[in-house]
């Protein structure tokens, strides 16, 4: 029987797993997903964390003893979340290896409410480099404007990072300027490139639930804006990865800032549940996804280069919807600081969560 997934690899686009669950890391489902080829990758979020965390009682025998301790709650998370990495990070070095640093990373997030602060986030991410101190870590940073001077100086000391809730064009362009000057910064200081590794993760699915709700019901462009929003991001991509400019960067070492498609269920029953999969397969791509997406894709997925198919048409849609009074720069704000909010409001009701349980 044929699998796409496979095909899709061939096509020069990586799968990893949005998701975390202790079991699978322990009991040989995630190691058979490894083995068997299917994922090369993990992202974590606080999300993620949350339901791991606070909707199973996987650990709980762990907990146990740092409570009886007198641990505090946020102590307590970043052990049992460290924890998990390790594992998953030892899982997949097999991969990391194979693919000579290409894949096999599994993402951690630094502490959500660090968004709109520059020093704090810097501080945690060296610390978390430096703790864990595996090849194959990344760690998220969000593309927030105080973001982005995280991620040049974490670039620049050699760190692996995953810059997370990317919604506009505009901001995606400054990332991967922050990636670049962060590999500029550090071949200025002597120092190698060619084992840092970074990926910029563009949010998909939350463009057409925002957005749809604004359309008529009738409406043609109803869940045409993601993947319409994502192709055009891939555009600005080639631009400046086939550019000259990263020739001269790539002939020192430096690594191409794969762009990462994320959010990549479909929330609409109506739509297709392997469409955000479908219509993204390009090279020097990921796309991280769930379970549900993942076993979706290997049962009817189509394997084929379709990011780069359509451009005038996904112009098109952005125009069209200008047109109607819909403007894609207010959209994708809204949704960064939406998407902060949301994985602030997850971290604390995990802290909550734990909190609870200690007692």
């Amino acid at each position: 029987m044929n699998n796409p997934i496979k095909d899709l690899y061939l096509l020069g686009q990586s799968l990893w797993y949005d998701n975390l669950q202790h079991r699978m890391l322990v009991n040989g489902e995630m190691a058979a997903l490894i083995d068997q080829g299917e994922i090369r990758g993990m992202t974590s979020n606080p999300s993620i964390f949350n339901i791991a965390i606070a909707k199973s009682n996987d650990y709980d025998s762990a907990l146990l003893p740092l409570a009886r301790s007198g641990v505090n709650s946020e102590d307590i998370f970043w052990h049992l979340a460290i924890e998990d990495i390790n594992t998953a990070l030892n899982l997949f070095s097999g991969v990391h290896e194979e693919t000579n640093g290409e894949d096999g990373f599994v993402s951690i997030e630094v502490n959500p409410f660090y968004a709109n602060d520059t020093a704090a986030t810097i501080d945690q991410v060296r610390y978390l480099w430096k703790f864990i101190n595996k090849p194959n870590l990344m760690i998220k940073i969000p593309a927030t404007a105080e973001g982005l001077p995280a991620i040049r100086q974490a670039t620049a000391e050699g760190i692996n990072i995953n810059i997370t809730l990317i919604f506009s064009i505009d901001r995606y362009c400054e990332v991967i300027q922050a990636y670049l000057s962060g590999i500029k910064d550090r071949l200025s200081a002597g120092r190698p490139v060619d084992q840092i590794s970074s990926v910029a993760s563009f949010f998909v699915s939350r463009v057409d639930t925002k957005i749809d709700q604004r359309l008529p019901r009738n409406s043609v462009l109803l869940g045409k804006a993601a993947i319409a929003n994502t192709k055009l991001a891939y555009v600005e991509f080639e631009k400046v990865f086939n550019g000259s400019e990263f020739g001269q960067l790539h002939a020192a070492g430096c690594k191409i800032q794969r762009p990462l498609w994320a959010s990549t269920s479909t929330k609409n029953p109506a739509y297709p549940d392997t469409q955000y999969v479908d219509e993204l397969i390009g090279t020097h791509t990921v796309n991280t996804v769930p379970p549900v997406t993942l076993d979706a894709f290997r049962a009817h997925g189509k394997a084929e280069l379709t990011i780069s198919r359509d451009i005038e048409s996904a112009q098109k849609v952005i125009a069209d919807l200008a047109q109607i009074g819909i403007n894609m720069n207010e959209v994708t704000k809204e949704l960064e600081i939406e998407g902060v909010k949301s994985f602030k409001d997850a971290f604390t009701s995990l802290l909550g969560t734990i909190e609870l349980r200690s007692k």
